[in-house]
């Protein structure tokens, strides 16, 4: 169950950090990197759109086309991926949905769930791609 993002987000996270991973250059289809995040290529090709619209990715199109980070994963910041797709909103609006929650008029979940949210977005605003990879790969070689 996704709390704080779309399963959109979380595939558009799921393919950056998965271009980050390669080769400076290398391109990669939309099968190629549907097949890696395991979800529908139509679904991901959706995605990736959005980010390359956003300036994230970027695309060459062409028979020996496809997508690639548009940057260094050290200019890239996690925040730029969820708001790319999910919008800011996501910080902004109250969590059970109640539209008139805010500070002045506090849904059950307001004060303690803004504090998870505002955690969440100072580290998705800190952290970069480059920091995100490296302890995605230090997790995996500690399993």
């Amino acid at each position: 169950m996704t709390v704080l993002f779309s399963k959109k987000c979380e595939i558009g996270l799921q393919a950056v950090l998965y271009l980050s991973t390669e080769e400076d250059g290398e391109l990669f289809n939309a099968l190629q990197v549907s097949e890696k995040v395991k979800q529908p290529k139509e679904f991901v090709s959706k995605v990736l759109q959005i980010l390359t619209v956003s300036g994230i990715i970027g695309s060459k199109k062409g028979k020996n086309g496809g997508f690639f980070l548009a940057k260094a994963a050290s200019e890239i910041r996690l925040i730029e991926i969820v708001e790319a797709i999910d919008g800011r909103e996501v910080f902004e609006k109250c969590v059970l949905g109640f539209p008139e929650c805010g500070d002045t008029h506090p849904c059950p979940v307001h004060n303690t769930w803004g504090k998870i949210r505002d955690e969440a977005y100072n580290m998705l605003r800190e952290e970069t791609l480059h920091d995100f990879k490296l302890k995605t790969f230090n997790k995996i070689a500690n399993l």
